[in-house]
């Protein structure tokens, strides 16, 4: 017969015992779908941020309730144009041919979250020094101001470990001992079972870190036994590099963080291609340009998120969404979110760091006249800076000191078309890379590269110190970027650390930054706290099972 189709035997048979399967058992016990039910109402979470701690919080939430077949909608809004917050490219020359990290730079060996996730998303790895130009005797210099106090030579790592060795002794062996024992404890977080970790606290405690975080750099080493020359000239050129700060301030955590360099690595065209990839696979809706300017938590759980465009678009509206939960980054107290009723658990203000990242661009070479020496051969292609012996910075301990800087890098080499007396030719300009406390003038660039500035300014009645990297001649600075942060929290000893919950339905990733702040320990927190998050919707779901086979008893 037209628009029929016989049923073979098995389908019969299928058929049948599925009918006898309902009849007896379907009163007994309650059956478990393969997938949610068709009219499961999905869990809807609000991603307040598209940095390291937030995709990853993204990413790791789409495959947990994807095992745990629990629906999900995922909202992130970002106020910026972009998603990885502080990781993010700026194009030399506004060349796409020659992005150059503004933020975090690199990772390494250990950083198994990103390690992993840049296979995943099949993403291009490069050695951290992959663009040096290399035209150096010496790749790496330590200048406290006044001196060179150790140099590492270009292509010799037995030369410069004899070297270490002759200056420090044994103190750069034992630190690196020292440094895997610390991150062998810390490494446990990753695992269960202390993962996930509702208290980052209680976390360190079981892994026996909070000596570590309670001592601060200079205490800590002492206490292990190594040299006072070597922690100041070796570690807190490191520490101040990465974080803007020396060694009496920095807690003992963080100081060894900064020695764990083996395998470091970036991703071919920007760091940032991570947390795209992680919030492309997360399949969420996202918010560019968007700003949370208020949170309002319901009676009933539900938390409701104002949002608005940050383009200032004249006659832009807020919009309002209802959320089941929300997370949270920051640092909360620069967000300008209004939350209410108040959370019941409120991250401390606590001092960040204030940085300036100059990028430039010039056809010079770094002065060696401004570091006292005679050849521009003689000039490291990376430049840290450390404090001289027996310096006391009296009121301002965490200040840069004599050497006005905290690094200057040489990144890369590019090609340029000049014009020069009306012919155009080729011209190699260098792109380095300043980090710095203030913003640097016009007249300490002009030093640092050796330019002859007096000629080329303004009129002799403006103050030097008033001038900026823009008023120096296109000839001299072919092109440049400024930016400002607020990258990480002064990182002083201490023993307690931000609560993950907030309140119900709150969650926060930003309290691992003053434990350790790098993306890795980001990304790591955005699982954990999605973990927690899952934990929760289950944990709830088992209650209502309970609370309805129960019911079921009773009657």
């Amino acid at each position: 017969m037209r628009g029929t189709r016989s049923q073979s035997p098995w389908g019969l048979l299928y058929t049948l015992l599925t009918l006898l399967s309902f009849l007896f058992f379907s009163e007994a016990t309650e059956q478990l779908p393969l997938g949610p039910p068709a009219d499961a109402t999905p869990k809807r979470v609000a991603i307040i941020g598209a940095g390291a701690g937030r995709s990853f919080a993204a990413y790791e939430l789409r495959k947990l309730a994807k095992s745990a077949k629990i629906p999900l909608n995922i909202t992130i809004y970002e106020r910026e144009s972009y998603i990885g917050g502080r990781s993010t490219t700026v194009d030399a020359f506004d060349d796409p041919e020659y992005p150059t990290e503004l933020g975090a730079s690199i990772f390494v060996q250990v950083n198994a979250n990103l390690v992993n996730a840049s296979r995943e998303f099949g993403l291009g790895v490069q050695s951290a020094s992959n663009d040096r130009p290399d035209e150096t005797e010496e790749s790496l210099g330590i200048w406290d101001g006044k001196d060179f106090v150790f140099t590492v030579k270009s292509g010799s790592t037995w030369l410069n470990l004899g070297r270490l060795i002759w200056r420090y002794g044994l103190a750069p062996l034992w630190t690196q001992n020292l440094m895997k024992k610390i991150v062998g404890k810390f490494l446990n977080l990753y695992e269960e079972p202390l993962f996930p970790f509702r208290s980052l606290t209680e976390a360190a405690a079981a892994v026996n870190l909070l000596n570590v975080t309670a001592a601060s750099g200079t205490e800590f080493l002492s206490a292990n036994g190594i040299s006072s020359r070597f922690a100041r000239e070796i570690i807190q050129a490191s520490t101040r590099v990465n974080y803007g700060q020396n060694l009496p301030l920095i807690h003992g955590l963080e100081s060894m963080v900064c020695m764990a360099t083996d395998g470091a690595v970036s991703i071919d065209g920007g760091n940032w291609q991570i947390f795209e990839g992680a919030v492309k696979a997360s399949k969420a809706n996202v918010h560019l340009n968007t700003a949370v300017t208020d949170i309002v938590r319901g009676d009933d759980g539900s938390v409701h998120i104002t949002s608005k465009s940050t383009l200032g678009v004249d006659g832009s509206e807020s919009s309002e969404t209802g959320f089941d939960e929300v997370i949270l980054a920051g640092p909360l107290q620069y967000s300008g979110i209004s939350i209410s009723p108040p959370l019941e658990h409120v991250p401390d203000e606590v001092p960040y760091v204030k940085l300036h990242v100059t990028l430039l661009a010039s056809p010079h070479r770094i002065s060696p006249a401004f570091f006292n020496r005679h050849s521009s051969k003689e000039i490291p292609e990376s430049i840290l800076t450390t404090l001289p012996e027996d310096l006391d910075l009296g009121s301002n301990p965490h200040g840069v000191g004599p050497a006005g800087f905290w690094s200057i890098s040489t990144l890369r080499t590019v090609m340029r078309t000049v014009v020069k007396k009306g012919q155009e030719q080729q011209e190699q300009h260098y792109v380095y890379k300043i980090f710095s406390p203030e913003r640097p003038t016009a007249e300490f660039v002009a030093d640092i590269l050796g330019l002859d500035w007096s000629h080329d300014k303004g009129p002799v009645s403006t103050p030097k110190v008033n001038t900026s990297i823009g008023d120096l001649p296109q000839s001299d600075i072919s092109w440049f970027h400024e930016k400002f942060w607020h990258p990480y929290p002064l990182l002083y000893p201490r023993v307690t650390f931000e609560e993950i919950r907030l309140a119900p339905g709150v969650w926060y990733t930003s309290g691992i930054e003053s434990f350790i702040s790098t993306m890795e320990t980001s990304a790591l927190m955005g699982r954990n706290v999605a973990a927690l998050v899952v934990q929760s919707w289950q944990n709830r779901k088992d209650e209502k099972g309970d609370d309805r086979s129960r019911e079921r008893s009773e009657l």
